[in-house]
């Protein structure tokens, strides 16, 4: 079982930035991907940006030249340092980790994990 843990976010005027990072502890050895989503109040819950083990990204194409996604393999980490905030940025987000089920047996079963949310507010 992967346990996510988020920090990072808060209020910030438009224009702004703040990063937000999420550490994985656990059975983290099936980890593949791991990136963020978001979701806006009254909106479903959008893909924003993820890393694979290797380092391709994926960024939404709202958030492409403002956004960028780290991780840290040895230390089971992403990161999403966001700039140039606008006021449509603000959700919460959700830091995920999704497993490659073909890495190992004991993968096959896995889910894809998720944090707790952290919410992200940006004032106009």
């Amino acid at each position: 079982q992967v346990r996510l843990v988020e920090s990072g976010g808060g209020l910030v005027q438009t224009g702004g930035s703040l990063r937000l990072s999420c550490a994985a502890s656990g059975d983290t050895i099936c980890i593949s991907v791991m990136g963020w989503y978001r979701q806006a109040p009254g909106k479903e819950r959008e893909l924003v940006a993820h890393m694979t083990t290797g380092g391709s990204t994926y960024y939404a194409d709202s958030v492409k030249g403002r956004f960028t996604v780290s991780r840290d393999n040895a230390r089971v980490t992403v990161s999403l340092q966001m700039n140039s905030l606008k006021p449509e940025d603000t959700a919460v987000y959700y830091c995920v980790a999704e497993p490659d089920r073909y890495r190992l047996p004991r993968c096959r079963t896995d889910s894809d994990s998720w944090g707790q949310g952290t919410q992200v507010t940006v004032s106009s």
